[in-house]
């Protein structure tokens, strides 16, 4: 007989029409099949995949943690108190280390071979068709006391950099035979102070790689990748004052007998003319040529980088081949003076008012904001600087350390004023990628601490 069927919620009816005339209804429930106990083997495979869900996070962090610290210990500097100068073999094998580690990431410069290097000359100064031959420089000389600019009450003129009126700062970016510019070392008690013993020894050098640090700074990073050649015809000079010295003696590093750590010839100043040790610190960066006044070529570097080029090779690169005369590494996040103002305030540098009142006087002389100049950036970095000191080379950088001085102690935001200004040739700013190719930068270690002048 026919019969029919409906599952409700897990219960089967089922319906015949025998039970229809008789009214019975036979009712079936489904039970649930009940699990049986686990086997031992699927409960391992539970407690593993649940240890392997917990641990492998934990294992990742370790490796990351343990990558760090060796990456740590491989960059930090050697901690040897006086480091004698590199043997020849240790310095090919720096070089050959400088160069797998080119090959590891993509080189933006091309230098010569080291053979090349090893023989590598300065080349004869060339004639210059420039109408400027000459630089005389400023000293303790009358200035005109009713020019001086409204802020001239905080001023960091002094006895060091003389005291430059508009009128005179306006002359100085006039291109003619002869020009007369300050740049520092204005009067003999304007401090900036050294040894005669060091005097002499900066009066031999013709090539100079200079570094410096004061108020304490940062550790002494020893060059590498150069050739015999560079170690016998480049001086490596580092200026220091006492708080750097004594910072420098508390962790082991002490000047030798010879006046020098490693490859570094340790110059000690006295009397820093300026309280701001960054401004200190401008003297050896923008104004080498007052320094070395026998040089031909000089190259910056900052205290916190390494520098990791032969310097031969480096001022044939990056001036010889292209005819330059002064090389900088360019600004990798910026392009406008105007944007960096903002940052620099942004980031705390320098205050809002001190800024403006420079941006004012660039907006009077007619500095557009724009962010390229003939093309390309105009804002430079300037942690690298490589330079030869021609005339023309010598007033940029004399107006631009005079720019640093009369305003913010940042060069960044002076350096595209004085280019418009001078327009000089030669002038190359090498990208980020470059100055990557030229030095490790290790970061500042420690806060400088700020010199406080006695004013009895």
């Amino acid at each position: 007989m026919p019969s029919s069927s409906s599952l409700i919620h897990g219960i089967s009816i089922s319906v015949s029409d025998d039970d229809e005339a008789t009214g019975k209804v036979r009712v079936r429930v489904r039970r649930k099949r009940s699990r049986g106990p686990a086997s031992a083997s699927a409960r391992r495979r539970r407690i593993l995949f649940r240890a392997a869900r917990l641990g492998v996070p934990l294992l990742l962090a370790a490796l990351a943690v343990c990558l760090l610290l060796y990456e740590s210990y491989r960059l930090t500097p050697s901690r040897s108190s006086t480091l004698p100068p590199p043997s020849f073999a240790d310095i090919s094998r720096l070089s050959r280390n400088a160069r797998a580690a080119d090959r590891a990431r993509k080189s933006c410069l091309k230098f010569l071979d080291p053979e090349k290097l090893q023989n590598l000359e300065l080349p004869e100064i060339p004639e210059t068709n420039l109408s400027m031959k000459e630089v005389l420089y400023r000293s303790s000389l009358p200035h005109i006391v009713n020019d001086t600019p409204p802020h001239t009450e905080n001023s960091r003129f002094n006895l060091f950099t003389g005291y430059q009126t508009l009128t005179e700062r306006e002359e100085s970016f006039k291109m003619k035979k002869s020009v007369t510019v300050h740049c520092g070392f204005y009067n003999e008690n304007g401090g900036f102070r050294v040894s005669d013993v060091d005097r002499e020894y900066m009066r031999s050098c013709e090539v100079v790689v200079a570094t410096c640090a004061f108020g304490g700074g940062d550790d002494l990073h020893q060059p590498i990748g150069m050739t015999e050649n560079s170690i016998r015809k480049v001086c490596y000079v580092a200026f220091w004052d006492e708080v750097t010295r004594a910072a420098q003696e508390e962790e082991g590093h002490t000047i030798s007998e010879d006046l020098v750590i490693g490859l570094w010839r340790i110059i000690l100043v006295s009397d820093l003319p300026f309280s701001d040790q960054r401004l200190n610190g401008k003297i050896p960066k923008l104004i080498s040529h007052r320094l070395f006044p026998m040089a031909r070529y000089s190259i910056w570097v900052d205290s916190k980088s390494q520098f990791r080029r032969d310097p031969l090779g480096v001022l044939e690169a990056l001036l010889w081949r292209s005819n330059s005369s002064l090389a900088l590494s360019e600004h990798g996040a910026r392009s406008s003076l105007y944007d960096e103002a903002k940052a620099i305030v942004k980031k705390h540098k320098a205050t809002p008012e001190e800024v403006e009142v420079q941006l004012d006087q660039y907006r009077r002389d007619g500095i557009p904001d724009e962010k390229r100049f003939n093309g390309k950036k105009a804002l430079a970095e300037a942690s690298v600087i490589v330079r030869n000191h021609a005339p023309l080379t010598n007033l940029f950088m004399c107006a631009w350390f005079n720019e640093v001085v009369r305003f913010t102690s940042r060069d960044q935001l002076s350096f595209p004023y004085v280019l418009r200004r001078l327009r000089p040739p030669g002038v190359h700013l090498f990208p980020v990628c470059a100055r990557k190719d030229l030095v490790n930068s290790f970061g500042h270690k420690r806060k400088v601490k700020p010199l406080v002048k006695d004013t009895t």
